[in-house]
Parts: structure tokens; sequence; C-alpha cells
């Protein structure tokens, strides 16, 4: 593949994923665009030497079946099986109630793939940010210390993969902690 063609691939995926959060915005108090957090995302994990154009393109695509009414079948045929994977593999079971999805995330952490493991860090780095700079208005201190333990729990599970990701995860956890008050 060229380098045209690993660019081309790359903003294909933001431009789907930029139609597809249309309208969406994060739930922080700047109410920023959904898509920003995407973008944090992919590039938070292509700061690590082992990012790969497939990671990238899944970090870009991560919360596309979760929260728009996309299949991870569309995203394998737009954007291929092994980004289908990785979206599928950080994608929660919305059949189950938020507290088993989070159950499982601290469960299941350890036993997902490196390129997983290295989008969900990343994830988890960049809502850390926006729990720092940006929380949720509606959401009060226990809340906020809850999602941070919560996030921490998960993130020991995928550690041993990615330490460039591993210290942006700390630092973003750290960030949190002392918007918080801990």
């Amino acid at each position: 593949m060229t380098h045209h063609d690993t660019l081309r691939r790359i903003t294909e995926a933001f431009d789907f994923a930029a139609k597809v959060h249309s309208g969406q915005t994060r739930k922080g108090h700047a109410a920023e665009p959904y898509v920003n957090h995407v973008a944090d995302v992919a590039a938070r994990l292509a700061r690590s030497p082992h990012a790969t154009e497939t990671t990238v393109i899944a970090a870009i695509l991560h919360d596309t079946v979760e929260d728009t009414d996309h299949s991870i079948e569309e995203i394998a045929a737009r954007f291929g099986a092994e980004v289908a994977a990785y979206v599928a593999e950080v994608t929660d079971d919305s059949t189950l109630d938020r507290a088993e999805q989070r159950r499982r995330q601290v469960e299941d952490a350890a036993h997902k793939s490196d390129g997983a493991k290295r989008i969900k860090l990343a994830d988890k780095a960049s809502n850390l940010t926006a729990l720092a700079e940006s929380p949720p208005h509606f959401w009060d201190i226990g809340r906020k210390r809850d999602y941070l333990a919560w996030a921490r729990a998960v993130a020991e599970g995928l550690r041993g993969v990615d330490p460039v990701l591993e210290r942006d995860f700390d630092e973003a956890a750290q960030r949190a902690e002392k918007a918080l008050g801990l």
C-alpha cells in the first residue's frame, strides 16, 4: 500500500466519522462536537511507535457502532475486516446495562488484542482529559471519582503493550485526580 493509499484511507475514516457523529456532542460543559473525541483518540494512538494504519482507523471509528446506527458489517465493507475486528473488540454490548458493560470492560481488558488495548488506553486517556477539563455538568463529585477509579481499573488490564500510551493514560489520570481535588 502506498503512502497516498494510507492517507486516503485515514481521511475517509475521518470523513465517515464526522458524518455519522454529526450533531452529537460530548457530555461536558463545553459541549464540543463528538468527532473531537475520536480525533483525540486517534491522535493519541498515532503518537505511539506501535500505531499502524489499521489501529488509527479503528480508533477513529471506535464509537461508530456503539453510538450510531451503523454496524460492524458496514465498517468491514468500508474499511476492511481487520479494522472491523478492532472496532468490534472495543465496542460495548448495548444489550447490557451500563453497570454490566463497565464490569465486563474491567474483566475483559487483559484478554484483548494488543491493538484493541492500545485503542482502549487512548480512549480512556481522552475521556479522563475531558473529565479534568470539561466534565459533565450533571455528574456529582462521587460519579466523577467513580469514573476515574473505573478507568484506572480498566487500564490495569491493558498494561504491558505500550509504554507511550500507558504514560499518556497515567498523565491524564493524574490531571483528572488533581481537577477532582484528590
